[in-house]
């Protein structure tokens, strides 16, 4: 039985080798596709360099900045509200403030979803200062610098200190 059993091994073993000469030639292959891919690159290089210098150029345009306003805004009402509901709170009024001051139209109905309407972005930076505290306790006002691009998308930052 051990004999069979040492058999049984080998002819398994023996099955393996012929899958790793398989594997050998696919690593062969391979090498020369990579060549053949160093080449074509070299030949379409002007093209690629261009389309990322194009990239660039658009982010810049985007991100032009029309109108650039300062703001303290009051998060006082935020206050009204259950404590476990104020830091949300006090996020609605940031939006609804800005909205407001930057004259940023919302959507009114779902028909109007198709056109590409502003957006109102608020950074990191203001987001972890309202909910620096905690839910319960938002501060009770917050001082930004609100940015509007040529598309008209508002972006809200936090005031630099003075």
């Amino acid at each position: 039985m051990v004999k069979e059993d040492q058999e049984e091994q080998k002819l398994a073993e023996e099955e393996e080798m012929p899958d790793l000469s398989e594997e050998e030639t696919v690593e062969k292959v391979e090498p020369e596709e990579e060549l053949t891919k160093e080449e074509t690159p070299a030949e379409e290089q002007p093209a690629i360099e261009e389309a990322e210098e194009a990239k660039p150029k658009k982010k810049k345009e985007e991100e032009e900045i029309v109108e650039e306003r300062t703001y303290t805004v009051p998060l006082s009402r935020a206050l009204v509200r259950p404590p476990k509901k104020r830091a949300p709170r006090a996020m609605q009024l940031l939006k609804i403030f800005i909205t407001k001051h930057m004259k940023l139209e919302m959507k009114v109905s779902e028909e109007e979803e198709e056109e590409e309407l502003p957006q109102l972005l608020i950074s990191q930076e203001v987001n972890e200062k309202i909910w620096d505290r905690g839910i319960e306790k938002p501060p009770r006002k917050i001082r930004v610098r609100a940015a509007k691009d040529k598309d008209g998308n508002v972006t809200v930052y936090l005031a630099e200190a003075q």
